[in-house]
């Protein structure tokens, strides 16, 4: 993206992300979803990337993070305990320090440029961050840089999904999003 660091981004919701759920209280974690919600975003957004990245892809197949999301990426399975959160964090930006910006690698959708899979990644570390946040009473602070990329491939994938006008009237205040609206 135009702009913007995306390897800046990936590390800052890391951080953030990781922040957060050393602050969970441990009778929070008994409630309903939340040890899953978090799991899972610690599997894909964090354990992902250095397996992701040692894989190298013949081509792409995917050509923007937001066409990663159109084709219903399958969800991971594996969830990693999140008290591994910040070591899994630390693999995964050293994983990203060494590779190179147009290193094609294999995702779950496909063969895509590494920095056009990282802003994927980011986007789940911030959208479950705020639901992990809200789902445990917690403020959270992602930072502008990166909400505004995730925005970006968000608002892209509603352009891609034929959203675009759905999306521009509801962000202009003339219209509303239908309930339950997802770009995803």
């Amino acid at each position: 993206m135009v702009g913007m660091d995306y390897r800046r981004t990936f590390r800052s919701s890391a951080v953030s992300f990781v922040d957060l759920v050393s602050r969970v209280p441990d009778d929070r974690w008994a409630e309903p979803g939340l040890r899953e919600l978090a799991g899972q975003t610690v599997s894909s957004a964090l354990g992902q990337v250095p397996v992701v990245l040692a894989e190298p892809a013949a081509e792409i197949v995917v050509d923007a993070p937001e066409a990663y999301f159109a084709g219903g990426v399958p969800a991971v399975t594996a969830m990693q305990d999140v008290r591994l959160a910040g070591e899994l964090a630390g693999r995964a930006t050293q994983a990203l320090a060494a590779a190179g910006d147009d290193d094609v690698v294999t995702t779950p959708a496909g063969g895509m440029r590494v920095r056009d899979w990282i802003p994927t990644r980011t986007l789940e570390l911030v959208v479950h961050g705020m639901d992990v946040a809200r789902a445990a009473g917690l403020e959270v602070a992602f930072a502008a840089e990166a909400i505004e990329e995730v925005a970006l491939v968000a608002a892209r994938a509603a352009v891609r999904g034929g959203d675009a006008a759905v999306l521009l009237r509801a962000l202009t205040g003339r219209g509303s999003l239908p309930s339950s609206y997802s770009v995803l």
